[in-house]
C-alpha cells in the first residue's frame, strides 16, 4: 500500500466517511477514492490535498520513520536483561504515577 493510500484511508476512516461520501464532499468520483486507496494510482498533490481537506485534515510534511528518536537509549535498554527491563519499566511507572498524582492535585 502506498503512503498516499494509507494516509487517505486513515483520514477518511477517522472522519467517519465512506468512500462515496468523501468523493461527494470533495467533488470527485468515488472511483478516484477507490483507486487511490487500493494503490492503483498515485494522486496528484492537488487531488490528495482536496480529499484530505474534505476529511478535515491537511497534507503536511511528516517526519520520516524514526526521526527524532534517540537510538542510544534504545541500545541501553536492549543491553539490559529481561529482569532489568522490568525493573526499569516499574521505575518509569512509579514516576508516571507521581506525575499523574501531582497533576490531579493529590
Amino acid at each position: 500500500m502506498t503512503e498516499a493510500a494509507r494516509l487517505l484511508r486513515h483520514a477518511r476512516r477517522r472522519a467517519g466517511l465512506t468512500q462515496r461520501a468523501l468523493a461527494t464532499k470533495a467533488g470527485v468520483a468515488q472511483s478516484v477514492v477507490g483507486r487511490i486507496e487500493s494503490s492503483r494510482v498515485d494522486p496528484t498533490v492537488t487531488t490528495l490535498s482536496k480529499l484530505l481537506r474534505a476529511c478535515e485534515t491537511t497534507l503536511e510534511a511528516l517526519p520520516g520513520s524514526g526521526a527524532g528518536i534517540d537510538v542510544s537509549l534504545m541500545g541501553e535498554l536492549l543491553a539490559l536483561s529481561p529482569a532489568g527491563r522490568l525493573d526499569s519499566a516499574r521505575g518509569d511507572a512509579r514516576g508516571l504515577a507521581r506525575l499523574d498524582g501531582a497533576r490531579a492535585g493529590r
